[in-house]
């Protein structure tokens, strides 16, 4: 899976699609975050947050998608269990729970993993990306962009605040930062997963406490999945949990969920869904509008509302999990604040002006022109580039297949024959950045070379229905650098228009019967319009007539959801363990479903099949084998104009921090700040 089901989602603990939470930036930013986020929470800051190197979507913030529990997926990650059912090398924690009904059980164990190995042993101390120096207090101050009108991150209508998913819900089980498919218990005290794979079964700690003061019962782990399946959820839900069949209550601290299939990430997809209160939501419809604050059972509690401006979050006094091993040196800071800016270049000067303690960079120019001055010289602003080892996944300009204009393939590869990136990168980025060359960029899944093995032998049954440059052609983005140029590619990009029956016409690009090639762009953040301008002025090369145009977070949003667009700027965020959320990026059976992250319209029934592939796999060659293969065939359908990412996360804040000594392995800048804590008092 892709994210975490939460904020980077497949990032945090249950990512609600990774896709929208993040928006488009010059800088792909990939969730680590373990919640699931409906892409719909994503554009206001494509949050779950980015603007130029873009970000797993939701529109949220930067911070939202980037939250433990949030999103993907995003969502963001869905660590998956391994199928060997006697896999001696998991810690385990006792023998089988009393009372089980489906036969002998796979030992409890306080952790899962994809490949049955977890680096934290039972009773560990914390994590290690976490300080036992870690000091309690102070009052933290972000930002976010665009707006926010609703309080259920998990509904599709509406904008949620920043850090909500991530601050007030919590999961079963957390996902580790330094493993990339490992989850251990929180919610859940053990784990234990059904010999037969087609079950798992949680044991809840008996402290798990609602910020109310009312223990977490079987019965709110069971309503919540039961209402995330339901159509009153954001419909990413619905198809990311189908194969969770329902949720069978044992006992008041026990439940057990039920499988369609067997699958090595089933157990993990369960173990991330956020667990909602049923009390509040029978008091509060939960598909109602309004910005009443739900009850949750995470660090914080809200404490201030200004719709649509600001959010403030309380650390909750009574935090039930604060001394748990998993929580410990993490969530320090008494109260977090989000502000809200109408975009990036805005929030910076903000920043600069002293207005938030800390900001993630996703603008080239910023990060090697603005950052600088007096405060900066003095030291009381800092910048910092800290490496990552996030799967880069891919952020484009998605086109639009629906649309009658982008059906033919050639078409689609002219539109990226376009795209300058190296004149992009050097003139704009200052050459930042690293060009986009895999839907699994800068992973081990990416495909390189030419197909060979178990890759082959995927794709080699569908040679019929797939271009011959799957089997003869690596991925190669189209280049400018020497002996290519750009007006080399236009060249070519015009030969393949021609070929699809588009000719230059008085000085337009027409077809057959008369029609003008025209579409428009559509963006939610100014920073982007710079990149599109050289872009649209090419296109306009080939004779045809395109604008770019931003238009408002909710109307970005709305059309967004429904599909109503030509062509927009996003990144597919992708985890180190893909699986259930590639449903909801490329699935034919999303394609027409308000709110997935389809985006591009993706109707192939050999993709359909490589997606099941990925889901179904078993082993990590069969992973890797099929993701590979995935990743030939969405290439060479040319249904994004590829990007860039970046290794790095940029970020600025103030010299009044603290932080452990070891950085995770896979994170987003927002939850590595959970992780940090005050020593100094504000100017």
């Amino acid at each position: 899976m892709t994210g975490r089901l939460g904020e980077m989602t497949k990032s945090y603990l249950f990512r609600q699609s990774i896709r929208r939470s993040v928006r488009p930036v010059l800088i792909l930013i990939i969730a680590t975050i373990p919640t699931i986020i409906p892409h719909s929470t994503a554009s206001a800051a494509r949050s779950q947050d980015q603007a130029p190197v873009y970000s797993q979507s939701q529109s949220q913030s930067q911070y939202q998608y980037q939250s433990q529990y949030q999103y993907q997926a995003q969502y963001q990650y869905q660590a998956q269990y391994r199928n060997q059912a006697q896999d001696q090398s998991l810690t385990l924690t006792a023998s089988l729970t009393a009372g089980s009904t489906v036969g002998p059980s796979i030992p409890n164990t306080h952790g899962i993993s994809i490949d049955g190995k977890l680096k934290y042993p039972e009773g560990f101390e914390r994590f290690a990306y976490t300080s036992a120096q870690a000091v309690p207090g102070g009052d933290l101050t972000l930002h976010a962009l665009g707006s926010f009108d609703k309080m259920n991150p998990f509904t599709l209508r509406g904008v949620a605040p920043a850090g909500l998913t991530s601050l007030v819900f919590e999961s079963l089980a957390v996902l580790s930062m330094d493993e990339p498919y490992a989850a251990y218990g929180l919610i859940a005290q053990k784990i234990e997963v059904a010999a037969d794979r087609l079950s798992v079964t949680f044991t809840l700690n008996p402290a798990a406490r609602f910020s109310d003061g009312n223990p977490i019962r079987a019965e709110d782990v069971k309503f919540s999945l039961d209402i995330l399946k339901s159509a009153k959820a954001h419909p990413f839900y619905q198809h990311y949990l189908q194969d969770i069949t329902h949720a069978e209550i044992l006992d008041q601290r026990r439940v057990r969920f039920h499988f369609a299939r067997v699958s090595r990430e089933l157990p993990l997809v369960a173990a991330q869904i956020p667990i909602m209160s049923e009390k509040f939501y029978q008091q509060h419809p939960f598909d109602a509008p309004g910005l009443t604050p739900p009850i949750g059972s995470g660090p914080y509690i809200v404490e201030r509302v200004v719709a649509g401006r600001s959010i403030s979050y309380r650390r909750n006094p009574d935090y039930w999990a604060a001394d748990l091993n998993v929580r410990r040196g993490m969530f320090n800071f008494d109260t977090i604040t989000f502000k809200y800016f109408r975009d990036q270049i805005v929030a910076l000067q903000a920043f600069r002006a002293g207005d938030f303690d800390f900001m993630a960079i996703n603008i080239a120019k910023q990060w090697d022109r603005d950052l600088s001055g007096a405060r900066f010289d003095r030291g009381e602003l800092i910048r910092e580039a800290l490496p990552h080892s996030n799967n880069a996944g891919m952020q484009g300009f998605v086109i639009n297949t629906r649309r009658p204009l982008f059906q033919d393939r050639r078409v689609r590869q002219a539109l990226n024959l376009a795209f300058d990136f190296e004149w992009t990168n050097r003139v704009m980025f200052f050459d930042q950045y690293v060009r986009s060359n895999s839907f699994f960029s800068n992973s081990y899944l990416a495909a390189r070379g030419l197909p060979k093995g178990l890759e082959l032998a995927y794709l080699e049954k569908f040679r019929d229905q797939l271009p011959p440059e799957v089997f003869t052609t690596p991925l190669t983005p189209s280049a400018t650098l020497p002996p290519a140029s750009l007006r080399g590619n236009l060249l070519q990009a015009a030969e393949l228009l021609a070929a699809a029956g588009w000719t230059i016409k008085n000085g337009e690009l027409r077809n057959e019967q008369g029609e003008a090639f025209h579409f428009e762009i559509m963006l939610d953040s100014p920073s982007f319009e710079r990149v599109m301008a050289p872009y649209v002025k090419n296109l306009e090369r080939l004779g045809m007539r395109v604008r770019y145009r931003r238009v408002d977070a909710a109307l970005y949003l709305h059309r967004l959801n429904n599909f109503d667009f030509d062509m927009v700027v996003t990144v597919f965020g992708q985890s180190q363990s893909p699986g259930n959320e590639q449903r909801n990026f490329w699935h034919s059976a999303v394609a027409d479903r308000p709110g997935s992250s389809n985006l591009a319209g993706i109707r192939h029934p050999v993709v359909d099949q490589l997606v099941e592939k990925i889901i179904d796999a078993q082993t990590r060659e069969e992973l890797i084998a099929a993701a590979k293969a995935l990743d030939r065939v969405l290439w060479y359908g040319y249904y994004v104009v590829p990007n860039w990412y970046l290794d790095r996360h940029w970020v600025a804040y103030r010299n009044i921090f603290a932080r452990p000594q070891t950085l995770p392995l896979y994170y987003q800048p927002f939850s590595l700040l959970m992780t940090w804590w005050m020593t100094g008092e504000k100017p």
